[in-house]
């Protein structure tokens, strides 16, 4: 078959793919950056974690004013001179917010010590660099984020496109567009949510252009996994980092399956992944200990704040802690996973207004639980069909399905190791079922739509 034949055979899957990606980054940067999909209520997406986000303001206003490092670099927040207030709007969201977009100073700063704050950096950079006016500025920053956000997630979403085919990359797509808790994230820039889908998309391309074991490659497999979780780290720290470590895992389960790895080829891939990863987060703590030294006392501080932070978000005893943190400490970790699993994914209510109290409540709230039901459903639904697909098919559906239930544990595992943070942030930590397990889910469903719906495949085909 000559090349030219080739070209025109490929050329109707080029412009699918084109088309993945063109529909899944516009349809998913306009519900992050707008809500244009109304995923959300407007009133959340608009006011959604603009705390935090004040502490990337506070940085930009401190490295305008003190310089890029200083305060260690860290993010913060600012108290401003005001000396004429007349002209400032009174509906500023927060006064970080004010300080930034009226060039305003500090008189004081206040550091937030958990994360390196990457992120706070590098738009102090970019503050720098375009020479708009700070309300432009800020605009600019969001349609970014929100683009990274989005295409971060279409990288997921070929992936499935190729593995799994048009159904399966198109339930995906919904699953992301209607996530109200991606749409609410999307744009944030203290969470940069396209970081924690990094490492993963390393993983997940590299091991499907690496099916075949070479020499060397297990090496520059940790060595990618280090630069990603090193960017991880540096841009919004350890927020959700068991999470993350098993998102970026969950490809390897599934190419184990596909490709039945041998025990040897697991410890090979586990090493690299272990020792790309250790040097990634301990080179960043190292880091963070010695910004935390630059605005305290030493890089003791440092030590002792991680240790600290790490107690009040895990299992310490209370009577070490601040009354505060007394409930989270002393809540039962069962009770946590329950409040997750009875979160809300998507809102009918949103689209549909009915006066049924239980419609309203129990229908229209797609929660959690409910999507763990369906997957458990279409995962026998797609295992039973698979039996009577050719070898190749019926692996690739059971390493899908394996995979699946693995990425489960990725939002589990905050749950239960940090459960006292868990008990805290529930305006937050449901974000964590999209990272990835829902996303699987769906892809679950779509292939198990397109298993049922073809003609059956012969097993001698």
């Amino acid at each position: 078959m000559n090349s030219k034949l080739l070209d025109h055979l490929r050329q109707p899957e080029r412009l699918k793919k084109i088309a993945i990606w063109v529909v899944s980054t516009l349809l998913l940067f306009f519900g992050f950056y707008t809500n244009l999909w109304h995923v959300a209520d407007q009133n959340w997406f608009d006011t959604h974690q603009k705390d935090t986000e004040s502490h990337i303001m506070g940085r930009m206003v401190k490295s305008r004013q003190d310089g890029f490092f200083s305060a260690g670099g860290l993010n913060g927040w600012g108290t401003a001179k005001i000396t004429d207030t007349e002209w400032i709007p009174p509906t500023e969201r927060t006064p970080q917010y004010t300080a930034y977009l009226h060039n305003l100073t500090f008189e004081k700063f206040s550091t937030y010590n958990s994360q390196p704050g990457g992120q706070g950096m590098i738009f102090s950079l970019l503050d720098r660099l375009i020479p708009f006016s700070p309300q432009v500025k800020l605009q600019i920053f969001y349609v970014l984020t929100a683009l990274l956000s989005a295409i971060t997630l279409t990288f997921i979403i070929d992936w499935f496109y190729e593995e799994f085919g048009g159904w399966a990359a198109a339930l995906v797509i919904g699953s992301a567009v209607l996530s109200q808790w991606l749409t609410v994230f999307g744009k944030n820039l203290w969470w940069s949510l396209w970081a924690f889908y990094l490492p993963m998309i390393v993983v997940l391309y590299f091991l499907k252009r690496h099916r075949v074991p070479e020499n060397r490659q297990h090496l520059w497999f940790g060595i990618l996994i280090f630069i990603s979780m090193s960017i991880k780290c540096f841009i919004n720290g350890y927020e959700y980092i068991t999470t993350t470590l098993i998102m970026m895992i969950t490809p390897c389960i599934y190419y184990a399956f596909l490709d039945k790895w041998s025990r040897q080829q697991c410890l090979k891939w586990t090493l690299a992944a272990g020792i790309g990863t250790g040097v990634a987060v301990l080179l960043s703590m190292l880091m963070l200990c010695f910004q935390i030294g630059a605005v305290k006392d030493g890089f003791m501080d440092g030590i002792e704040h991680v240790i600290w932070s790490f107690g009040k978000r895990t299992y310490a005893s209370p009577e070490d802690y601040p009354p505060i943190y007394a409930a989270s400490l002393e809540a039962g970790t069962i009770g946590v996973v329950i409040t997750y699993m009875n979160g809300i994914f998507f809102n009918f209510n949103n689209y549909i207004s009915l006066e049924n109290t239980f419609v309203q409540n129990h229908l229209f709230k797609i929660r959690y639980y409910y999507l763990i039901v369906l997957f458990i459903a279409v995962s026998a639904l797609l295992f039973w069909r698979s039996k009577k697909m050719v070898a190749e098919r019926q692996r690739q559906h059971i390493a899908l399905i394996c995979t699946t239930w693995f990425s489960i544990l990725a939002p589990l595992s905050w749950f239960i190791i940090f459960k006292a943070h868990s008990y805290i942030h529930t305006h937050m930590s449901f974000l964590l079922w999209q990272m990835p397990f829902t996303l699987f889910g769906f892809a679950v469903l779509g292939s198990a739509v397109i298993a049922w719906t073809k003609k059956t495949e012969s097993k001698q085909a």
